[in-house]
């Protein structure tokens, strides 16, 4: 008998491309058929058949507090019933943007958006017209949005300017954009050597998670904000998936660097669409109706949206909240490692606040070239084998996962005995 996930996606595909809103959901990179969910409820969710699962892409990332958290539930419906939108300023704008400069102390203003998508192309417009240049860096696996300057992969040579890596983006519009290797120090001081004086800025994932976890070198980032510092040109921390899911202080916390311009987005919405960049003052006066800077959203700021992201923000403010989620985030990295390594799989994880990587190699990469280089194949099976225990880590090997605040130890350990059982059949 046909299940109704495979009656949904055969019929999605007849009005949506793909059948999905995004490309990762197709499954393209793991093969099969994806899952349709209709319900959510803490660590857990249903999919079209009634088939529960464990749920460790939580959205990919916004829902630190899990699913359906009550009190998220109830500040949307609250502010659902004084109006969806009104496209004009509100209080609760005001409420969370001065959330935002307290709890980062780089930023001094904050612009409210919709998308982590629309906060990078922003900052990078707001970067080029702060600094009069137009050349930025950025690095081999991070994601930054679908925005044609950032939709770009490294060249031939090691100081080529980029090449496109979607159809659909000018070769001249990726020509601006410098692609370096991710903690690659040397390579980062001959960009700023050669090209300086045109580098508009550069920006990073502080810790990559399109590309699997990477976690950034100490160093690296040192000499990031010592460069771009150096030779005028802006930093741009990409804390949209970093941003409040490994720690209060976000990863520039964690790092103890300032960037000028910070991007969030994900948690910071608690599972509605807002995101955000602040940074400097003086850098974002220069956006309109201050400066010369244009950028403008009808939904920006919606009140919905952002009653969700303050009622989550209040939430993971909780004393000891991610010292506990850190330790369960590790409580299952450690253990799949240790089951992995019990069964003589070639397997590792590691973890950075609520979120993970899991990797079948030796050792967790430190570059895209490393990523590339584990067994695909490998971690294809595991997610499948593990879909059918009920346990849902994200469709691809180059994604990270997350883990909630619901997430206690029975889940875990139901997660790590579905593994177990996994690799013994691979002996």
């Amino acid at each position: 008998m046909t299940s109704l996930n495979q009656q949904l996606y055969e019929s999605s595909q007849k009005y949506i491309p793909g059948g999905v809103n995004s490309p990762v959901r197709a499954f393209k990179s793991v093969g099969g058929t994806p899952i349709f969910f209709k319900r959510g409820k803490g660590a857990y969710f249903w999919d079209a058949d009634e088939k529960s699962y464990i749920d460790y892409v939580g959205s990919w990332g916004p829902l630190i507090l899990g699913h359906a958290h009550p009190n998220v539930v109830k500040a949307v419906q609250e502010a659902a019933q004084n109006g969806l939108s009104f496209g004009a300023p509100t209080e609760t704008e005001l409420e969370i943007a001065e959330l935002l400069c307290k709890l980062l102390p780089s930023i001094e203003q904050v612009r409210l958006v919709s998308s982590g998508t629309e906060a990078g192309m922003s900052a990078i417009r707001l970067a080029r017209g702060y600094t009069g240049r137009s050349h930025i860096i950025k690095f081999e696996g991070c994601y930054h949005g679908h925005d044609d300057a950032l939709l770009v992969k490294a060249g031939s040579g090691a100081l080529t300017f980029g090449h496109p890596s979607s159809a659909g983006v000018p070769a001249e519009t990726a020509a601006h954009t410098i692609v370096l290797s991710y903690n690659d120090i040397d390579g980062l001081e001959r960009a700023f050597d050669e090209f300086g004086k045109e580098i508009a800025a550069a920006i990073v994932e502080p810790v990559a998670g399109n590309m699997n976890l990477v976690k950034a070198e100490p160093d690296f980032l040192l000499a990031l904000r010592r460069l771009s510092t150096q030779h005028g040109s802006v930093l741009i921390f990409d804390e949209v998936m970093t941003g409040f899911r490994v720690g209060l202080e976000c990863a520039q916390g964690l790092y103890q660097i300032k960037p000028d311009i910070t991007i969030l987005g994900k948690v910071i919405g608690g599972g509605m669409p807002l995101a955000a960049f602040g940074g400097r003052r003086e850098i974002m006066q220069c956006l309109a109706p201050l400066g010369a800077v244009y950028q403008a959203g009808t939904l920006s700021g919606n009140p919905v949206a952002v009653s969700a992201g303050l009622a989550t923000l209040r939430e993971v403010q909780a004393p000891g909240f991610y010292e506990t989620l850190s330790a369960k985030t590790q409580q299952l990295t450690q253990g799949l490692t240790a089951v992995a390594n019990k069964c003589g799989v070639n397997f590792c994880a590691e973890s950075v606040g609520g979120m993970f990587g899991l990797y079948f190699c030796k050792e967790p990469p430190k570059s895209f070239a490393e990523v590339m280089a584990c067994d695909r194949a490998a971690f294809n099976r595991f997610f499948h084998a593990m879909l059918e225990e009920g346990v849902y880590f994200a469709p691809s090997a180059y994604e990270a996962g997350f883990v909630s605040a619901m997430h206690n130890s029975e889940e875990i350990d139901n997660t790590l005995l579905a593994a177990e059982r996994i690799f013994s059949s691979w002996v």
